[in-house]
């Protein structure tokens, strides 16, 4: 791909994004002229019903792709040409590409969680592991663990029917596997039983403080994931260290989703050791 190039990210107060640094970074290695923009609803005060307006806009001017996130990874998907296979089997949406007249939906949560569970868990049992969050990334790292191998996923959402329609959707792709929604009343049996649990809700971001789950129901077998990244040590993950549980930041698929989105968009190889030095290198902002 030759000229500049114009990307971006679509979603709600998302300005503490690492998105447009990780991405200008590696083009400028590269030498490629790219801009990556904020398209943040809160800030701007756009409503959520305004996404076809802005996609609609973002194309008119020029974009040759966005990114999305919360709360828009399925809300977009009526709004697309078509998906990738994986996007389609996922039902969620992070990367949108602008092609010749069509815009096309991938998903490369799924690709970049599950680089991060085989580097940063390496030789962790898989086998039964709860997730808080069914939404769209939920329904990418849902879809990963069991691409690595998990037998036993139990979803826990308080919105128990978007929780049924990923079980559902995931039952069918991956057939044979247990896959059950849990009751949040519940929880405390669900992990009692669990050798892993995966945060996929916002709850640990800067603006939902807390935790998907009490630091009393951790227990030092447990692995911890979350795929929140800023901060990149939420409450929760700062509870599983505290009680000797392996833990997985957000870092690693923040980065590998980012890379397979830049190839996306520049149709170059990006370099994801490179990507991830530039992550940790992130100048932190100004009080």
């Amino acid at each position: 791909m030759t000229g500049s190039v114009q990307v971006g990210l679509v979603g709600r107060e998302i300005l503490a994004s690492r998105s447009p640094w990780l991405h200008e970074q590696e083009a400028r290695a590269q030498e490629l002229p790219l801009r990556y923009e904020l398209v943040d609803f809160a800030a701007r005060g756009f409503a959520d019903a305004e996404l076809p307006r802005v996609l609609a806009e973002l194309v008119a001017s020029g974009f040759v792709g966005v990114n999305v996130t919360y709360p828009f990874k399925q809300a977009v998907i009526p709004l697309l040409t078509r998906l990738s296979p994986e996007a389609e089997q996922i039902g969620a949406v992070n990367t949108v590409l602008f092609r010749g007249g069509e815009r096309i939906g991938f998903n490369t949560d799924v690709t970049g969680f599950a680089e991060a569970v085989r580097v940063g868990l390496a030789g962790a049992h898989l086998g039964t592991v709860v997730q808080l969050g069914a939404g769209g990334g939920g329904s990418a790292t849902a879809f990963a663990l069991l691409e690595l191998g998990t037998s036993r996923l139990t979803l826990v959402d308080t919105d128990v029917s978007r929780a049924s329609a990923l079980t559902a959707r995931l039952g069918r792709v991956f057939p044979g596997r247990a896959i059950a929604v849990g009751d949040a009343d519940g929880l405390a049996v669900i992990v009692r039983a669990c050798d892993g649990i995966v945060n996929a809700t916002p709850l640990g971001m800067a603006k939902s403080p807390g935790t998907a789950v009490p630091r009393r129901l951790l227990e030092p077998r447990h692995w911890v994931a979350d795929i929140v990244y800023f901060p990149l040590e939420t409450a929760l993950l700062r509870a599983a260290a505290a009680k000797g549980c392996r833990v997985l930041d957000g870092s690693t698929m923040a980065v590998g989703q980012a890379a397979a989105a830049f190839e996306i968009f520049t149709e170059r190889c990006a370099d994801r050791a490179r990507m991830l030095e530039a992550f940790h290198a992130f100048p932190a902002p100004r009080v």
